[in-house]
């Protein structure tokens, strides 16, 4: 049974006063918030927990649940972070600021109009894309370290010259490292270790993804999102354990 399943489970066992549970699981959220953020997935949300700027409860047995508060505030921080460009840093002080007053309805805007703190209504729209000086920008990174990512297969160019919002967030977390000394050539095999899980997990889904009937393209997708998660759960695990153990 997979992780989906179990959640499902989980969710319709869990009851208050003889009611279903309104909390949402991992993949309800991201259908729930699809049509605004269509990049959206499960390891993003899971980066934006680890980064204190969501904060599920668990169930039991370990799964994630979303309220309607942690799904408004996961909304506002996908919509600062869509239209503000700005840090994440940032980001979480405004949204901590907007959860002190109390989240508006979702649609509405958050503050007064021309105040501080930006509108937050959502509205489905085509995904960031930056230019190399737009990105350069965003991330405050110098053109010639962007270079050497690229170079080193950590960032990729689009073909119409443009990067995505991973490559956003790829850019931040290389100059993070890079603050403590790492460079982007001792980054690589990142990249490496990325490409092969990424092989792993094609090979799971191909028999699904080979069928060209909408229902299993779409399990195909749900599918390789939820393997990608569980990798990445994984080496985060592994590593966080030999860390551990060493120092």
């Amino acid at each position: 049974m997979t992780t989906t399943q179990h959640e499902s489970n989980d969710e319709s066992s869990e009851q208050d006063s003889g009611r279903k549970t309104k909390d949402k699981t991992i993949g309800q959220v991201l259908s729930h918030l699809e049509e605004s953020f269509p990049d959206l997935s499960a390891s993003k949300i899971r980066f934006l927990e680890d980064r204190g700027l969501v904060f599920p409860q668990r169930t039991n047995t370990g799964y994630r649940k979303y309220s309607s508060e942690d799904i408004e505030r996961l909304r506002t921080v996908l919509t600062l972070q869509r239209d503000q460009y700005l840090p994440l840093k940032v980001i979480k002080a405004k949204v901590d600021e907007l959860e002190r007053q109390g989240f508006p309805e979702s649609g509405s805007e958050a503050g007064e109009p021309g105040g501080e703190v930006p509108a937050v209504k959502a509205r489905p729209q085509q995904p960031r894309r930056y230019t190399m000086r737009e990105l350069s920008r965003h991330t405050s990174v110098d053109l010639p370290m962007l270079r050497e990512l690229i170079n080193y297969g950590l960032i990729q160019e689009q073909s119409d010259g443009t990067f995505d919002e991973y490559a956003a967030q790829v850019t931040n977390l290389c100059s993070q490292l890079t603050a403590h000394g790492l460079q982007p050539r001792h980054l690589r095999p990142f990249r490496a270790a990325a490409d092969r899980e990424v092989a792993l997990v094609g090979q799971t889904i191909a028999p699904m993804a080979s069928r060209r009937d909408e229902e299993s393209q779409e399990k195909a997708s749900r599918t390789a999102r939820e393997l990608s998660a569980l990798c990445t759960n994984l080496h985060a695990t592994l590593v966080a354990d030999l860390v551990e153990k060493s120092w």
